[in-house]
């Protein structure tokens, strides 16, 4: 896989989500996503920032423009220090939650986008990858 763009800056507060969004935005389009395959990798990346704060306490995102045999796509890494999920089975499980949300994030996320990869250890932070293809 070749990286053709990489961006880098802080997931810690409301307004960090706001921005993630907009450049997420911006590079999907850049890529020539589709209307549909733009809010899927938007709303994942939404979701799973708002996890890294409430969750993670904060953390970096990458947002990189990728490539592989001709094809591109838009790839998001989230990672923190926070404590770490325990049980990732139970994470992944839709309804499923340590918050007072619908359980929703991650397993949510994994359904928006075409790569989802989530590595966790507990008490070292979590590092959670999305990749939106285009088609």
């Amino acid at each position: 896989m070749n990286v053709e763009k990489t961006l880098t800056f802080p997931v810690k507060i409301g307004e960090d989500v706001v921005r993630l969004r907009q450049v997420v935005r911006a590079e999907a389009i850049a890529i020539g996503l589709s209307l549909v395959d733009q809010t899927k990798v938007i709303t994942a990346a939404s979701e799973i920032a708002r996890n890294t704060i409430d969750y993670g306490k904060g953390g970096d995102v990458t947002i990189e423009v990728v490539n592989t045999s001709g094809r591109r796509g838009v790839k998001v890494v989230f990672a923190d220090n926070g404590p770490g999920i325990v049980d990732m089975e139970k994470a992944l499980t839709d309804g499923y939650t340590t918050g007072g949300g619908l359980g929703l994030g991650l397993s949510g996320a994994k359904r928006l986008v075409n790569e989802f990869d989530v590595k966790s250890t507990v008490g070292h932070g979590t590092v959670v990858t999305l990749i939106r293809w285009k088609a």
